[in-house]
Parts: structure tokens; sequence; C-alpha cells
């Protein structure tokens, strides 16, 4: 998920725009995981027009994904900050952004395979706060495995999974991570992210991190 587009650039410096340096990095994760056999890949914009955070999380749940990665660019008013971080939703995430989808959906939404159309209120809170849970659990395993592909390959800014409330990660059945990629608030990161070089490292780390998260995950 490159994020920003359209109207919103997002974060800048000297003519660069984070919504282009998302795009690019986003195609190149896209092109390491299509290198290997038995990944699909989608992006939730493939070029430059606008999409509401919630139209993003909308399209890996449309889609049945077995994960989400959303790729920014950080900005600082400090502009010696430099660095990869790597966020899940924060832990005091309130429920009500589970219980919203499945108002919207009308109740007849299926999550991890279960119809909530066939369920009680009460019972539908209950799986909707389970689903968040694991949910939860799975996004900072491959928070950590992004964190762990990155070391010794790019500079880290923070070396720990963070949290914030991000509306992006909010989907209660698709593990979800938000990768800032760096400074590009910063000269010496921006022209990392813009070379091929540093799309190479970071697109790598994060493809060998998302296949050993899969696996995993399948059981292989």
């Amino acid at each position: 998920d490159p994020g920003h587009g359209g109207h919103d650039p997002g974060a800048g410096r000297d003519g660069a725009q984070e919504k282009d340096v998302t795009l690019a990095l986003a195609r190149a994760i896209r092109d390491e995981l299509l290198a290997g056999d038995g990944i699909r890949v989608a992006i939730t914009r493939p070029g430059d027009r606008f999409l509401a955070l919630g139209e993003r999380s909308a399209i890996a749940r449309r889609l049945g994904a077995d994960m989400f990665l959303s790729v920014h660019a950080d900005s600082a008013e400090n502009d010696e900050a430099r660095g990869s971080s790597v966020y899940v939703l924060s832990e005091k995430r309130s429920s009500e952004a589970a219980a919203r989808i499945a108002a919207r959906e009308n109740r007849s939404d299926v999550l991890n395979g279960i119809r909530l159309d066939r369920q009680s209120d009460a019972v539908n809170a209950i799986l909707l706060d389970l689903s968040q849970n694991e949910t939860d659990a799975r996004s900072v395993e491959l928070a950590r495995l992004l964190l762990r592909e990155l070391r010794g390959n790019a500079r880290l800014h923070t070396d720990g999974v963070q949290s914030a409330a991000f509306t992006v990660l909010k989907a209660p059945d698709v593990p979800s991570v938000l990768f800032e990629t760096g400074y590009i608030s910063n000269a010496a990161d921006a022209a990392y992210l813009n070379s091929p070089d540093g799309r190479e490292t970071i697109s790598k780390a994060a493809a060998r991190a998302i296949r050993a998260y899969l696996a995993r995950q399948s059981g292989v």
C-alpha cells in the first residue's frame, strides 16, 4: 500500500514527494515478491491517485489478503532524524473500529470465515474482539520479521516495534504493518530512498520478511 497519492503528496523535501517515493518502493517490493513462486501481490494504488485510508484496508479485506504493508516515508522538524521505523496498531486501539466494520457491512460480512449475519450481537462482539486480538499478534510477528531483515542492511530509527492508532491498520482480520522507510526530511535519507541501491535494499528486506511470515503462517 503506497502511502498518500493524488492531491495528497505526503511529506516532501527539495521537490521529492512522499507519494512518489512510496509508490516506487511499493513497486520494488512487489517485483521482489513476484520474482519468487506462489505469492500473489496487489498494490492499492498502482498510480498517482488519492485513496482514502478506509479504502486501502477495504481493498485488502475484499481481496482476502494474508497481510497488508503500508509503505511511507517519515518527516520531522529535526532534519537530522534518520532511519526506518515499523508500526502496528496501538494496543490501546478501540474495539469501535471492528464494530463499525460490522455495521458498515450491514452485518452480512464474513470475518475469518465466519458469517456475522448468522450470529447474535453479543456473539458478533466477541468474534470481532477475538479476531482483532489474533490479527494484532500476527501484525507484531510480521513487524518483528521486517525489523530482523532490516538490521544490518538499512539504518533503523527505532529498533523495536512501535504502535500507534493508524487508521489504515484497523482491518480486524488482516495483519497490518506500517513501514516508515526513512525520513524524507533528512537529505541523506531522501537521497537513499530515491536511489536504486536504497530501493533495492529496502525492497529485498521487506520481501524476505513477507516470505518468512507467510511461510510461518502456512506451516512450511
